[in-house]
């Protein structure tokens, strides 16, 4: 029997254990917050990130950190990317598969989480999982895919073959910056599209706007060493769409509560988590300034989220640039 550890509580954690958990497959699931965790393990039910979803009657839980690191084979991280470094410390000493779910860049170090987990994980097989997958449809066993990303091929293969379902597809990939970089920018775009939303735009705006973005994605993308062909795929393309136009998506929640005029305080503070397109923006703008890569929207939303920027200037702005030739 495999044995699993999941690492943060949150929407995907919990939806990755529903769906990992089985005869052959055993699976504990890490919490920070022991209080919130014994309510999940009790009632069988992530209230606040998967309301109304049942899990798994065999789904294990651990508060302890080390414990529950300890005596996993493979360890799934699903948590912030503000606290990745601090959490993935614990797996200092562990030798077998490390698998980042977390779809973010480090601002300090430009990192994105698998290189993380190199410096925190140094003897683990490291691995990145990224694609359109919305939290709650894979909780529910709704048909998705997905992209298991490694520079060891065994290691992704091992991956694939350990989350492969009927209603959960996985392709792998050696292009592990390629699959975390489409991952972690089309948040930072996904706020832009919810300000368009907010704002009360159409769909031709929209669709403009995610088509040049993903060209902006992959320029900035292939400048930091990912191939360019990534970005058509399931981490590129399949994922900006959905977190583009879901009404599932935090990050096009947040663009649109700041479209229709709220404030970022009111809308940060009146989430049940922070979209990681937030702290993505301020990394992927510095990102972007040192390569020396022009991302106009990347850049807007900077601005809005840090800059106070009105959105709506924003996207004007956007629209009032030099006339160019498509790219």
């Amino acid at each position: 029997m495999m044995k699993v550890a999941i690492l943060g509580a949150g929407a995907w954690g919990s939806a990755l254990a529903n769906i990992l958990v089985g005869s052959d497959t055993r699976v504990t699931l890490w919490g920070h917050d022991s209080v919130t965790l014994g309510e999940i393990a009790r009632n069988r039910c992530n209230q606040r990130y998967l309301p109304g979803i049942k899990l798994s009657a065999e789904l294990q839980f651990n508060s302890n950190l080390a414990d529950t690191v300890a005596g996993a084979e493979v360890v799934i991280v699903s948590v912030p990317s503000r606290v990745f470094r601090e959490v993935s410390r614990a797996m200092s000493d562990f030798k077998g598969v490390a698998i980042s779910v977390t779809k973010g860049i480090e601002y300090k170090t430009s990192l994105t989480m698998s290189g993380v987990l190199r410096q925190t994980a140094p003897k683990a097989r490291i691995a990145a999982l990224s694609g359109p997958t919305l939290a709650p449809e894979v909780a529910l066993g709704i048909p998705a895919a997905i992209v298991a990303a490694s520079e060891c091929a065994e290691t992704a293969r091992q991956v694939q073959r350990l989350l492969h379902r009927p209603q959960f597809r996985v392709y792998t990939s050696a292009d592990v910056r390629g699959v975390e970089l489409g991952g972690a920018l089309k948040n930072v775009i996904a706020i832009s599209a919810g300000i368009c939303d907010g704002l009360g735009f159409g769909d031709n705006s929209k669709a403009a706007l995610v088509t040049r973005s993903l060209a902006e994605i992959r320029r900035l993308g292939v400048a930091c060493g990912a191939q360019a062909e990534t970005f058509s795929g399931l981490s590129g393309l399949g994922d900006l769409m959905v977190t583009c136009f879901s009404r599932l998506s935090r990050n096009r929640s947040l663009g649109e509560r700041l479209g229709r005029g709220e404030k970022l305080e009111t809308v940060v503070a009146t989430s049940p988590s922070v979209a990681e397109g937030y702290p993505t923006a301020q990394a992927a703008f510095e990102l972007a300034r040192h390569r020396n890569i022009s991302t106009p929207v990347i850049d807007e939303v900077y601005a809005v989220l840090y800059e106070n920027k009105n959105p709506a200037q924003a996207l004007r702005d956007l629209t009032a640039r030099d006339l160019k030739a498509e790219d």
